[in-house]
């Protein structure tokens, strides 16, 4: 009894949390099961009662036995899970002691049923029944989708640009679309558009060697990436016009599309030759993760205390937004560390760079490896989404604007 009630506390309060907030079928149906097994356990505790006062003439001697078992198979799978994913040490202790208690529980029960063993049998079967059944649904129906890949899709066009009233400038319209295919919704930590005005510059002979390599060099530290080649004298872009296109902290629903439109305004003497597009879009998987909305930001020329790895760039006019989130899981929520989600908006020549940091509370500043980088977008579904460079000349912009 004690077992039972001991395992039933912490199962039956996550498995109630899960259902009732959970926003995924995941963890919905995770919730359902543990509230099952719950209430196993509370039909378990009268049956080994029945079986403590009665002894082996009891007709719950079967009962007890299946429940017991559920009791073993559920403190075996939260004790792997405990000590695989959770970071309170207290946790895998309690698990593992329950561990123990429920194997002799179970024990205990067979032997009361040796005078009986039609019921034995017949326990024996529904267990591995259950087992085999708790298996096959999980991982078709949990770890699958859970692992499948979904990533949305950013379509970026330009439409026709329409003149001025004065006739001294003109406006380009610029189409976003999005397009989430995938049965997966997503939140939005960052979504930024930039367009590029560029000179060309081409000689009617190759360049000198040397010199082409020094511009194959820049080419490769730039952040927009255009073609080489060795008649292009390499000159940088200048950024005409820089903007969000999704507000931080809205959704992406699941198989649905949005449009965005934004208008580009450039004056007529427009000195380049070619203007480029880029879209970049920064989201985490809703099935991974429950999100707050975003604080009021920080801003490093106002004294915001900044990370050094953010300092150190070159580009450091940076606005940090911080969002409080938990684990869609209850049982990760509360076997693992409080964490927040920062995103670092960083300004430069180039329009905005989105970096999305995912970190326990006091730990956000923190330098974090490689290999743990991967570890935490893998687990929480992080993706950058990035479409571009969409050129056209500005001949053919202007052109379109004169019909």
């Amino acid at each position: 009894m004690l077992v039972l009630l001991l395992t039933g506390w912490p199962v039956g309060w996550w498995g109630l949390e899960d259902l009732s907030e959970a926003l995924t079928f995941t963890s919905c149906v995770i919730g359902a099961a543990l509230v099952l097994v719950v209430l196993t356990m509370i039909v378990g505790v009268a049956a080994v009662l029945d079986c403590w006062v009665r002894g082996p003439i009891s007709n719950f001697g079967m009962v007890a036995l299946i429940s017991t078992g559920v009791a073993l198979l559920t403190n075996i799978l939260l004790l792997f899970q405990t000590w695989k994913d959770g970071e309170k040490v207290g946790y895998p202790v309690f698990f593992s002691l329950l561990v123990l208690g429920s194997l002799w529980a179970v024990i205990s029960v067979w032997r009361r049923l040796d005078q009986i063993p039609t019921p034995k049998r017949v326990a024996v079967a529904l267990i591995v029944t259950t087992i085999v059944a708790i298996a096959n649904f999980s991982y078709q129906y949990l770890y699958q989708p859970y692992r499948r890949a979904a990533a949305p899709l950013v379509q970026l066009s330009v439409g026709k640009a329409v003149p001025s009233e004065d006739g001294q400038a003109f406006s380009v319209p610029v189409d976003i679309k999005l397009v989430n295919h995938s049965d997966v919704s997503f939140h939005v930590l960052g979504a930024e558009f930039h367009v590029m005005g560029e000179k060309v510059q081409l000689k009617s002979r190759d360049l000198p060697r040397a010199r082409w390599q020094e511009d194959a060099e820049q080419w490769a530290e730039a952040r927009e990436k255009h073609p080489l080649t060795r008649r292009e004298v390499y000159q940088p872009g200048e950024l005409v016009a820089a903007q969000p296109w999704i507000p931080a902290g809205n959704w992406v629903q699941e198989n649905d599309e949005s449009l965005t439109r934004i208008v580009v305004k450039l004056p007529n003497d427009t000195p380049y030759e070619k203007l480029t597009f880029y879209s970049s879009l920064s989201l985490a998987r809703k099935d991974r993760l429950v999100m707050g909305s975003f604080g009021r930001p920080g801003y490093s020329w106002r004294g915001a205390e900044m990370p050094q790895w953010v300092k150190r760039s070159k580009e450091n006019d940076t606005i940090v937004k911080m969002a409080e989130m938990r684990e869609n899981s209850a049982i990760d929520r509360y076997t693992r560390a409080q964490r927040r989600v920062s995103t670092y908006w960083r300004f430069g020549s180039h329009g905005a760079e989105v970096s999305v940091v995912i970190a326990r509370k006091g730990e956000e500043g923190r330098e974090f490896s490689e290999e743990t980088n991967r570890e935490v977008r893998t687990r929480y579904g992080l993706l950058d989404v990035l479409t571009g460079p969409v050129e056209q000349t500005l001949a053919e912009i202007k052109r379109l604007s004169r019909r």
